[in-house]
């Protein structure tokens, strides 16, 4: 299907040229702005006021008595002033009734702006012109939708078949003649097939040009977020018709179509791909069965380590997962990873391994992380699938250490779950004593060993209802600061000492004492963490 018919280029417009051939202009009289008569025309209007700044569009031709000005040379002249600033197409004029003559400072003017003024000088039926000229214009207008849907039918019936772009470049190419050029990413310049060496040579000449021309478009193919890929379209003689911009944007969305369906296909075989991730997490592979697997999924540049990502899910639906992973990869590998994905129920794994330095890993993945978090939250999908916490584990520069990764990330989110922190984004290295506090819940009895430096305090609070245990954490925290204490406390300074009185009463005199201060710190956190972790039982006991 080529775009024409009877060799004029379809359009939703007309130019003055082409309305002077219809048969009520046969005895008109073309007397100014003879170079305007290629202007276009997108509709006709009568108009007989003198004030119009408001009343156009542009593009229109105006049919006049000249009843506003009757033989008023400046009226006629702000008359036309007025149609040349709201970009009108052109001025009919009907003389005899209103008016018998053109002033000469109006002709002067009309050719001085190549706006052009045409003369009827017998009556004509001004409504059988705006019907006829209408008419004209709403069947081309037609005829270019019913075109460009014939076209876009095409380029669907091509999206099923092909798995080549050069073969809708071709189509694009055959349908309108136009010089055409894609761009991928970094890969080198693809013509449409059939394009001769000097047509290669023009379009390129348009790329490469800084100025703008209506000859030359460019659109850019976005593909999840960023610019995949650029179409470069060029008319070799004439300027772009609006047709052909609306043929090159179709173009342009089938071609993200295909890109999306091949970057779809490519991810749901990663998927099936990755099942001996589950064994790596769990430290069975040796360092070669490793390499060896990598070598199929990331051979592209070398891996200096990596890190796992854990994601959990406070509930889990159903939602298209192949096109998640795929808006995660195209986020990572902006930040130098490349991205693994392993999932488990309602925790799923992003395995992420650093193609770049090592020193600006973590940089890197929170500017990723938060990236994904805002395009997540803006996503009416996914706030039906919300995330509940994102542990990152400790970075580990050898592949057959990932495991360890993956079990400080689980930790982490072990940890921020009994804490409840409101952030959803964790790291392992900022868990500090809490790490310490963890690993000595797992190989002691951590309530013992709390209740042997502070159950005197507790019991004290718990007997009297006093605030010895937040005052002791503050004076603390305050390093031994009276002052700041106070403050901190909102309490007068009288207060404080006697509180600080029965704290070296209940703990000793030397608690402030470096070694048994440590110990004491260490073990107020340990019992904020016991007492959360007890809280979260029995909120999950409740909803149970």
């Amino acid at each position: 299907m080529k775009f024409a018919r009877g060799g004029v280029d379809l359009k939703s417009y007309l130019t003055v040229t082409e309305i002077l051939t219809r048969k009520h202009f046969v005895n008109c009289e073309v007397i100014a702005g003879e170079k305007g008569l290629t202007n276009s025309v997108k509709w006709v209007h009568v108009m007989e006021v003198t004030r119009i700044n408001e009343l156009l569009k542009g593009n229109e031709l105006i049919l006049s008595t000249g009843v506003g000005w009757g033989e008023d040379p400046q009226s006629c002249l702000s008359f036309l002033q007025q149609l040349i600033y709201c970009k009108a197409s052109g001025l009919c004029i009907e003389l005899g009734t209103y008016t018998s003559k053109i002033p000469q400072i109006v002709i002067d003017k009309a050719n001085e702006c190549d706006f052009p003024i045409i003369l009827f000088h017998e009556e004509v039926p001004f409504v059988e012109i705006t019907q006829d000229v209408h008419s004209l214009l709403i069947n081309q207008h037609y005829q270019m939708i019913s075109d460009l849907e014939q076209y876009s039918h095409r380029l669907n019936q091509l999206l099923l078949t092909v798995n080549d772009p050069t073969v809708i470049l071709q189509c694009l190419y055959e349908s309108t003649g136009l010089l055409v050029g894609l761009k991928v990413s970094n890969e080198l310049l693809t013509f449409a097939p059939e394009m001769d060496l000097l047509k290669q040579q023009l379009l390129l000449h348009y790329i490469s040009s800084e100025n703008e021309s209506p000859h030359f478009t460019e659109q850019p193919i976005h593909l999840l977020g960023q610019d995949y890929a650029q179409l470069y379209v060029a008319s070799i003689n004439e300027a772009l018709t609006e047709l052909e911009v609306l043929t090159v944007d179709r173009t342009a969305t089938a071609l993200a179509q295909h890109f999306l369906k091949d970057l779809y296909v490519e991810e749901k075989k990663r998927v099936d791909e990755t099942e001996w991730m589950t064994k790596w997490m769990n430290g069975e592979l040796t360092l070669e069965q490793i390499k060896d697997s990598m070598h199929e999924v990331c051979s592209d540049s070398p891996i200096r380590g990596g890190v796992v990502v854990c994601c959990k899910w406070q509930r889990r639906e159903k939602f298209d997962r192949t096109y998640f992973k795929l808006i995660l990869r195209s986020i990572f590998e902006q930040e130098g990873f490349h991205l693994l994905v392993s999932e488990r129920n309602r925790e799923v794994l992003f395995i992420l391994l650093n193609k770049r330095m090592v020193s600006t890993w973590r940089e890197r993945l929170e500017s990723s992380l938060h990236r994904w978090m805002n395009q997540y939250e803006s996503d009416e999908n996914s706030k039906r699938n919300a995330i509940s916490f994102i542990g990152i584990g400790q970075y580990c520069e050898q592949l057959d250490c990932m495991h360890k990764s993956y079990e400080t990330a689980k930790e982490t989110i072990s940890i921020q779950e009994m804490l409840q922190k409101q952030t959803i984004i964790h790291f392992y290295d900022d868990l500090h004593m809490y790490r310490i506090i963890s690993l000595l819940h797992q190989h002691e009895d951590l309530q013992e060993v709390v209740f042997e430096y502070l159950q005197p305090v507790i019991t004290y609070d718990e007997t009297y209802n006093a605030k010895l245990m937040e005052t002791l954490k503050i004076y603390l925290a305050c390093n031994g600061s009276k002052q700041e204490t106070a403050k901190r406390l909102y309490i007068v300074r009288q207060t404080l000492y006697h509180r600080i009185e029965k704290l070296e009463k209940l703990l000793g005199e030397d608690f402030m004492e470096p070694e048994k201060r440590l110990a004491i710190e260490f073990m107020i956190m340990a019992y904020e963490y016991l007492f959360m972790m007890k809280k979260s039982r029995a909120e999950f006991i409740t909803d149970k």
